[in-house]
């Protein structure tokens, strides 16, 4: 036991540290020996009165993204074993890990005319968000899912999936999957389905829009427990998104709350059964900000990318700030301001960590603030 009087291990009342002493020094070999750390000498990087993240804030431009994308697709052969032709953005502070922030993974991922990308399942959390283009589709658990410019399309965990391109040009688009949060927990399962997609073609509605694609009704016959893995909804279409983020803002005159402030519009994808975040892990974000509105600071802790779907402004997160325009993507680490600058009507989709946040109870945010 320490002892309350000056000693060997007695604290210093400048540093709240142990004086060094030769038996200090044995104490600390011991600590190594057994694999041990005192929390004494790491209790300010371990519990600092704020999130200190190691991820940074940056953006990358999807024109570069893209020309590096097409590359790969003339010198990278893709099929079995390399699984998908998915290009990650590596966060330059989480020391060349290929993760966007320490729990969400973000990838363009190119697949050429006439490609498969092999049939597979994991258990990590998936989904696609098409900026520009179509002509592939996606299988899930065989109901062919069609990706056209706008949509969200979902692959929640341990779903057999796999993608084809039958059209005559090559498709790039947005990969989010929380393969970070499940590599640092150790829970990932991953296991090989066919080489090649079975369905060569794709309805305009996969069988879950069928059933679950109605706003305010669902199948009489659906049990009450929904699956927790994920959505029952595989695809949200861009023109029902359009829609909903034109109508929220027609209201604003009104007094309708629904917008965030005026001229910022935003909706949340959800499970139609349960009202839920789309994905366990992953929230999904549409925002809309007319031409000339900046939103308000705010800052959440967990972790976001956003991507421009269409138009031109800027956007600031902590100290920095970057001109973004069609397909740009920026990362916000924890507890950063971010604020977006709108030039012309901006579109950006947004995907974080939030539904992980508020499950542990760590989620907080703060509206205000000053972003340089």
């Amino acid at each position: 036991m320490m002892s309350n009087s000056a000693g060997p291990l007695a604290l210093s009342s400048s540093s709240a540290q142990p004086e060094p002493t030769p038996a200090l020094e044995e104490l600390y070999a011991g600590f190594e020996e057994q694999s041990l750390v005192p929390l004494w000498t790491e209790i300010g990087d371990l519990m600092p009165e704020s999130p200190r993240p190691a991820a940074r804030a940056h953006r990358w431009e999807w024109a570069r993204l893209l020309e590096l994308a097409r590359t790969s697709g003339d010198v990278v052969p893709i099929g079995r074993g390399g699984e998908r032709r998915a290009i990650a953005l590596s966060n330059p502070g989480l020391g060349g890990a290929p993760f966007a922030t320490p729990t969400l993974w973000a990838a363009i991922q190119y697949l050429n005319p006439g490609e498969d990308a092999p049939v597979h399942r994991h258990t990590q959390h998936a989904f696609r968000f098409v900026v520009e283009g179509e002509g592939v589709w996606t299988v899930v658990d065989d109901d062919p899912v069609a990706m056209r410019r706008g949509d969200l399309l979902l692959t929640a965990g341990w779903r057999f999936h796999g993608h084809h391109n039958s059209s005559d040009r090559p498709m790039a688009w947005l990969d989010g999957l929380d393969i970070p949060f499940s590599h640092y927990v150790g829970t990932t399962f991953f296991e090989f389905g066919p080489a090649e997609v079975s369905t060569r073609e794709a309805p305009a509605r996969s069988r879950s829009e069928l059933l679950w694609g109605h706003a305010g009704l669902r199948p009489a016959a659906a049990t009450a427990t929904a699956d927790a893995s994920g959505s029952s909804l595989a695809a949200y279409r861009w023109e029902h998104t359009d829609a909903a983020l034109t109508d929220q803002l027609s209201l604003e005159d009104g007094g309708h709350p629904g917008t965030l402030e005026p001229g910022h519009a935003a909706v949340r994808f959800v499970d139609p059964q349960t009202g839920g975040d789309v994905l366990p892990t992953i929230r999904a974000e549409m925002h809309r900000v007319r031409a000339g509105v900046s939103t308000s600071a705010r800052r959440e802790v967990g972790s976001s990318v956003w991507q421009v779907f269409q138009g031109v402004g800027e956007v600031r997160v902590g100290d920095r700030a970057w001109v973004v325009s069609h397909g740009d993507l920026v990362v916000v680490p924890s507890w950063h301001h971010w604020q977006v600058v709108a030039d012309t009507e901006l579109d950006l989709f947004r995907f974080s960590d939030a539904p992980v946040m508020e499950a542990v109870q760590a989620w907080r945010s703060e509206v205000g603030g000053l972003v340089p």
